[in-house]
């Protein structure tokens, strides 16, 4: 990959997961030899169908799950490896995320600010009045008011249970969040004002983002970079516009074909690509690898594939 000012730098990454017992035991691999960056103030987007691994590799990277292999490093220390004391106390000072399920996530047991406020208790604030004034700034800026403060999750919509959710993964003004698929479970409406106030708070407050989505129509909108995932593997990476205008794995290719058009007619007749890696792809003598093949795009692909790349691109 390319030096820039990178925050987040993902090398080799593979998270495998084993099922079963005696003669029945295999191993899953979800992440498999996964390496991008993520830089400073950017948005990048991480996309790719259910089960491709995207989720489990934004939980890699904030240790829900230990990594099997390979490197995190963020803002230039490594929080892979061993856990420490002092390696989880600078993860999670730094990093925060925001899950897919606004509902499975909240404890229905605490009020809005108990949830809200429960980073910066861990974090040694014990003044009660001063933790009351950061929670409510907080959910001013998300959307919500002082009376929300003392409800249960239960009496908010959809989209405000997201809102408390964004509010309490950035109330510790981490530097990176980590948004697993934040609007997928809500209305498009709501959709669009949950997208408005992370770009807002990104502007504001600085924040780079990681954006775990399937919808490939958000991302365009919200993302400066994307990842393809397919299958544990990162297939492409370029600037959102690139991606969108010359995608170049063929797989790429068939997830952007899956977009319906607005318009009726021509979304009849439309034809979609689809991706068959046996018959797309031929293996078994030259081994494929992540190339840069122009400028910040990078492809999964075997030295012949590259060849015909760069003579498609002149």
């Amino acid at each position: 990959m390319a030096e820039h000012d990178n925050i987040l730098e993902v090398r080799n990454l593979c998270q495998h997961f084993t099922t079963g017992r005696g003669r029945h035991r295999m191993t899953v691999k979800a992440v498999d030899d996964v390496s991008f960056d993520v830089r400073r103030a950017e948005t990048f987007g991480l996309v790719g169908e259910s089960g491709c691994g995207k989720t489990t590799t934004g939980r890699t990277i904030i240790r829900l799950y230990d990594p099997t292999s390979g490197t995190v490093h963020f803002g230039g220390r490594e929080i892979s490896g061993p856990m420490t004391a002092e390696k989880r106390r600078y993860l999670t000072d730094n990093i925060a995320m925001i899950f897919q399920d606004p509902i499975e996530s909240l404890n229905p047991r605490m009020t809005i600010e108990e949830i809200v406020g429960e980073g910066l208790r861990m974090r040694g604030v014990k003044d009660k009045n001063e933790l009351h004034r950061q929670v409510i700034e907080m959910l001013y800026k998300v959307g919500l008011t002082e009376e929300h403060a003392t409800r249960y999750p239960h009496e908010f919509s959809g989209g405000q249970r997201q809102r408390v959710g964004i509010a309490r993964a950035m109330i510790i003004r981490p530097q990176m969040i980590i948004a697993d698929e934040p609007v997928s479970a809500l209305d498009v409406s709501i959709q669009a004002q949950v997208i408005n106030l992370l770009n807002d708070l990104k502007a504001e407050m600085g924040l780079t983002i990681l954006f775990i989505a399937h919808n490939l129509s958000v991302v365009k909108y919200f993302s400066d970079r994307i990842g393809v995932m397919y299958y544990g593997k990162m297939m492409e990476v370029a600037r959102s516009e690139d991606l969108y205008a010359k995608p170049l794995h063929p797989y790429t290719r068939a997830l952007l074909s899956a977009i319906p058009e607005p318009n009726p007619i021509t979304e009849r007749h439309r034809k979609r690509i689809d991706y068959v890696p046996e018959r797309d792809h031929d293996y078994s003598v030259e081994k494929p690898s992540m190339v840069e093949v122009e400028p910040d795009h990078f492809v999964y692909c075997s030295p012949s594939e590259l060849r015909e790349i760069r003579r498609q691109l002149g």
